[in-house]
This record gives C-alpha cells, structure tokens and sequence, in this order.
C-alpha cells in the first residue's frame, strides 16, 4: 500500500526537553526529525504534537518548538495518544488515514500509541529513525511488536520520498535538498 500525502498526518511524540538528553542516540535523533517535520512543511502534512505531563518532563525540545508554526502542543497524562480525547478529536477532524509518527519513547507512548491507532482503523507508519527510548534494545523489542501489531516501518528519507511521488517538481527538490 502507498502512503498518500493527501490522506496523511504527522504526530510528534512527547520530544521534551527533561527526557530528551537522556534518550539513546538523541543527537542524531534531533536532526533527524528535523529533516522529517522540515519535509512535512514542504508537503503541507499536518502535525499534531503531544507532551507527557508537561510540568514534570518539561516542553518540547526547544529547537523543535521555534520551527513549527503555530506551535499548538496538545498536553497528555496517558502514556497512549489514543486514550486522550482531545487527540483523539484532532485526528479524528483530520480525516486522514496514516498517521506517520515521531518522537519517544519507543517502547511507551510511540508503541501504545500505534496499537491503539492499529485497533481504532488507522495505518500507523513508524519512521524508525525518528524515534528512540533510553535504552537501544527498548526500541528494537517495540518496533518487533509494531510490526507484529500492523503498523508500517520507514526511515524518514524513504516516506518524504513516498509523500512527494514525482522527481524534477519543485517539492521533489526541497525534499532532496533536506535530505542531502
């Protein structure tokens, strides 16, 4: 099946800034996500962001939070995005069948997330080099479960591509240019 950028939303997990510095890898983690929300911008895929109790893990990384606009994020106590309503509203009033996710940590919230998100009809697509957890082997057992679970597994590079379709288009060359 293809990921359609028309039918698609992009969900940023609980990437705050308590939690981050201590994420597996986070370095790298970073750029990449801001190569696949930059992308999402060019493609004019929506993004929904969510924070895990804001007042104990803090805000969403600050380099994250000056580059979306309209920054919005919508704050939860529930470890999966699917037992909130108001995200569940959001997505809901989207319209949009996958939800291409981002963000930490993988093994909790992202892997609760794409369970529910499989159970209540939608195709989750999981860009493996966009998330992360503490512990490198967290997020290797929970991208097994996902799998096993329905959802798609894709590298950021890969569904930006998928998303733009055509080379030689303007979109295509801003999708090449982030990614170099």
């Amino acid at each position: 099946m293809r990921i359609l950028k028309e039918q698609s939303i992009g969900l940023l997990i609980d990437l705050q800034e308590r939690l981050f510095p201590h994420i597996h890898d986070n370095d790298q983690l970073l750029r990449n996500i801001s190569i696949l929300l930059d992308g999402f911008e060019i493609l004019s895929v929506p993004l929904i962001v969510t924070e895990q109790y804001r007042k104990g893990l803090g805000e969403t990384h600050v380099s994250i939070r000056r580059n979306i606009d309209n920054f919005n994020p919508l704050e939860k106590m529930v470890f999966s995005c699917c037992e909130d309503k108001y995200f569940m509203q959001e997505l809901e009033n989207s319209g949009k069948k996958y939800v291409i996710i981002a963000g930490i940590e993988a093994h909790v919230c992202v892997l609760q997330t794409t369970v529910d998100l499989v159970a209540s009809g939608y195709q989750p697509v999981v860009v493996e080099d966009c998330i992360s957890s503490r512990k490198s082997n967290d997020k290797v057992v929970a991208l097994k479960r996902m799998i096993q679970e329905g959802a798609l597994i894709t590298t950021y590079e890969s569904v930006l591509f998928e998303l733009a379709r055509i080379s030689g288009t303007e979109v295509f060359k801003s999708i090449s240019r982030l990614v170099k």
